[in-house]
């Protein structure tokens, strides 16, 4: 049965469905926002072969009809835990795959924990084909996370547009997450959950339906009746071509 839940809670985590996530999951709103945008990156990434930069557990890949799903990592974020999903992993410098090997390139939610991340974006140039597409979602507004030596930056959608041009990439599309009034409650859901829910993960679990969802539901709710103001949102989400 725990085997089960712990299953149950890992997809809820990043496919966080009405009948169970808006219940348990206390990042839904966040969550919410980065598969539906993740759902039209994939979308358009069909085919020939894909760079997951930063892919983790790879949680997004059975979005993808591509022909080759390839995985970096850096060996930092795997300490203490499995990294059988990773198939290369990155040395902060160089990408380890040849020029213009990839289709397409995607990652989610990374690029803030990148320090010199135009370095990175020029190998993301080198190793993209040209014409190829490059994918992403990197949050705006969010507590810091895996402090204090992984998280370094916000970026803004102005912000990403200087960055993609800088470095020989187009913008096809660029949309934010969440309305204004659904950042603000998913942030207040947050600090409940982190600051005021006791520190017992089972507690905490268990808690939540009561203390954290009640603020998904009205979140939500308010984000369809109230003006769609996108000035204060939680990520973006960016689709650019290497021209």
């Amino acid at each position: 049965m725990n085997k089960t839940l712990k299953k149950i809670y890992f997809k809820e985590s990043f496919y966080p469905s009405w009948l169970f996530g808006i219940w348990i999951n206390p990042v839904f709103i966040v969550r919410r926002g980065l598969l539906k945008g993740v759902q039209k990156i994939s979308s358009q990434f069909i085919g020939n072969k894909l760079l997951d930069i930063g892919c983790g557990s790879k949680p997004y890949a059975r979005l993808f009809e591509v022909d080759k799903y390839v995985g970096i990592d850096v060996k930092e974020s795997f300490e203490g835990s499995s990294h059988k999903s990773v198939d290369k992993f990155y040395d902060g410098i160089n990408l380890p795959f040849d020029d213009n090997e990839f289709n397409w390139v995607f990652s989610s939610e990374v690029f803030q924990q990148v320090f010199y991340l135009d370095n990175l974006f020029i190998e993301i140039n080198r190793v993209l084909k040209h014409g190829g597409k490059l994918g992403f979602t990197c949050p705006f507004v969010w507590d810091e996370h895996e402090s204090p030596s992984y998280d370094f930056s916000r970026y803004s959608s102005v912000g990403i547009n200087d960055l993609l041009k800088k470095h020989g990439f187009e913008i096809e599309s660029i949309y934010k997450s969440s309305s204004y009034i659904e950042t603000i409650f998913q942030m207040l859901a947050l600090y409940i959950y982190k600051h005021l829910l006791p520190g017992n993960a089972y507690f905490k679990i268990a808690l939540t339906p009561f203390f954290v969802a009640p603020l998904n539901i009205i979140g939500v709710l308010l984000g369809k009746i109230l003006p769609n103001n996108q000035k204060f949102y939680l990520s973006n989400i960016v689709i650019a071509v290497k021209k």
